[in-house]
């Protein structure tokens, strides 16, 4: 089975079986009965496909493929900012690493942030989260929340443009992804 993210190129999504979001991916990994999954995406993707199939071979056509949301927290600076603040539930953004994962409470996803935050009682209201939340609009909860790593490198350039777009064109109407 071939895994293509939407960011991949047409020549391979046009080889690929599945072309999906990071979610979406992991989902068709776990459904999957073919003994390797190649996936074109980064390495938590990968990663994440090999977590849902232990037995099954899974393979990345380039290996430096990488993503600097899940590089930009290391996790041993994870481990340590964890024990540092032992009382708080931990929700990580599922674009992290495996090892990340392991460290985790609660994962999320760009399209459930919100609700996850909101479903963790307020008797506990302070979280430690692998990436920053405004990214994902979770500053709409009302909740302390702590963060620990960056955003995603490519994301935090879009904000840049974007303001200088909407200042250009304050009439247009603006659709985004919620990371």
């Amino acid at each position: 089975m071939i895994l293509a993210h939407y960011y991949q190129d047409s020549d391979i999504q046009d080889i690929a079986d599945y072309i999906r979001d990071s979610l979406g991916l992991a989902q068709e990994a776990a459904k999957t009965q073919a003994d390797i999954i190649v996936f074109a995406g980064v390495h938590f993707m990968a990663e994440t496909a090999k977590l849902l199939n232990p037995t099954k071979k899974v393979l990345m056509p380039d290996f430096r493929a990488g993503c600097s949301l899940s590089d930009s927290c290391p996790p041993d600076e994870f481990r340590k900012f964890r024990e540092a603040h032992p009382d708080h539930v931990v929700i990580s953004y599922i674009n992290c690493s495996a090892a990340i994962k392991a460290q985790t409470d609660i994962i999320c996803t760009s399209s459930n942030a919100i609700k996850v935050v909101e479903s963790v009682p307020k008797i506990n209201p302070s979280f430690l989260l692998l990436i920053k939340f405004r990214s994902l609009g979770c500053k709409k909860t009302g909740r302390d929340l702590l963060f620990v790593g960056r955003a995603c490198m490519v994301h935090e350039i879009f904000i840049g443009k974007i303001t200088k777009l909407k200042a250009l064109h304050p009439e247009a109407l603006f659709i985004a992804h919620p990371e």
